[in-house]
């Protein structure tokens, strides 16, 4: 990669321009665009991630046609290829992949899968968000296919230049990709947000044709089991309020405040990278750089210090309040309301005076 150039943008991060991949034959703009996503799906229902990622693809130009990949078996499926096929107006089809090969969601056999419909198709776009399920299969579908992904997107600037951050969050990228097709991308559902217009979408269903596909795609991973903690609480990727308490909580039993909390507010629950290291809650609460990315209405954060990874998956939270007894916590530099307290004396009094949910 060559430094191009290097913009500054006021109340924003610094922003530095890339020219990413190798010297290749650069696709001209005025190319026909199509893009292929890589669809998430669960319960019959696509989730909302994937619909972000149609909103990303609508950027890369007016005349996109955009396409949905699915894959599994059973009922589900079915199910969740209608809820595709009228998730976005903007999608033109529905590409349904039904094997038991892909009951689970494995890198292996999903990448056979994208590099037999790109094949097909010949895409010149393929997007996943940057999900577990994004960052687990796009990679090794990239490799297969020889091109170089450009991950965590959060802005769209043309067909083929894209904005990342860099440095946990602190500066933005601006990339330019140079190679041939597809240009492969996951890009952060928080930012590119699902309008009203969505669910009013008619796009055609067809089934891929897996004759050609090896039946030896297993590779060395396999599937062992899913776990689920079965609450009501709202999903913490997607949740208007989040609730989230860090190591100053000190304890499993203490953090049951901030689920308690979360229960009144109708929240989802949140944590730091220490208090999921210390075992207060399972690894799928953590919010940051190597957690979940969100982006709530309302953020709020208890005995949370503030460390440069946590704040790189909050930024784009609309209103964060922060309490911590440390008046020197990073946090405060970032959290629009912040209260210097003792967590221990403030969360019982806001679950106190809190109203019931009806």
């Amino acid at each position: 990669m060559a430094i191009n150039v290097t913009l500054f943008r006021a109340l924003r991060p610094q922003r530095f321009a890339f020219t990413a991949s190798s010297q290749r034959s650069t696709i001209a703009s005025s190319r026909f665009i199509s893009t292929l996503i890589l669809t998430e799906h669960d319960g019959g229902f696509v989730k909302s991630s994937s619909v972000s990622a149609i909103v990303a693809a609508k950027s890369l130009g007016e005349d996109n046609s955009i396409s949905m990949l699915l894959a599994g078996s059973g009922p589900s499926l079915d199910e969740a290829a209608a809820d595709a096929a009228k998730c976005h107006p903007s999608v033109s089809q529905v590409l349904v992949a039904d094997s038991d090969k892909f009951k689970y969601h494995l890198a292996e056999p999903w990448a056979k899968l994208v590099e037999l419909v790109q094949q097909k198709g010949g895409y010149s776009h393929i997007i996943a968000a940057s999900s577990s399920f994004g960052k687990n299969i796009l990679p090794r579908a990239a490799a297969l296919l020889d091109a170089s992904p450009i991950t965590d997107v959060v802005e769209i600037l043309g067909s083929h230049q894209f904005v990342r951050p860099i440095y946990a969050g602190n500066a933005l990228s601006t990339v330019r990709y140079s190679g041939d097709q597809p240009c492969m991308l996951t890009i952060r559902s928080t930012s590119f947000l699902v309008s009203a217009e969505s669910r009013l979408g008619t796009a055609a269903i067809s089934q891929v044709d897996l004759s050609t596909i090896d039946e030896e795609i297993v590779g060395k991973s396999r599937y062992v089991g899913c776990s689920s903690q079965g609450t009501e609480r709202p999903d913490l990727g997607n949740a208007r309020i989040v609730v989230t308490g860090g190591r100053g909580l000190k304890s499993a039993e203490n953090f049951k405040m901030i689920e308690k909390l979360a229960e009144k507010l109708e929240a989802a629950v949140g944590a730091t990278r220490a208090a999921v290291d210390a075992g207060f809650v399972p690894n799928e609460l953590q919010v940051g750089q190597t957690g979940k990315i969100v982006a709530p209405e309302l953020y709020m954060a208890f005995g949370v210090s503030g460390a440069i990874q946590h704040l790189a998956g909050i930024r784009d939270s609309k209103v964060i309040v922060a309490v911590n007894k440390d008046a020197d916590a990073p946090i405060f530099q970032v959290a629009d309301y912040g209260l210097v307290g003792d967590l221990f004396d403030v969360v019982p009094e806001l679950i106190e005076k809190l109203p019931e949910k009806k």
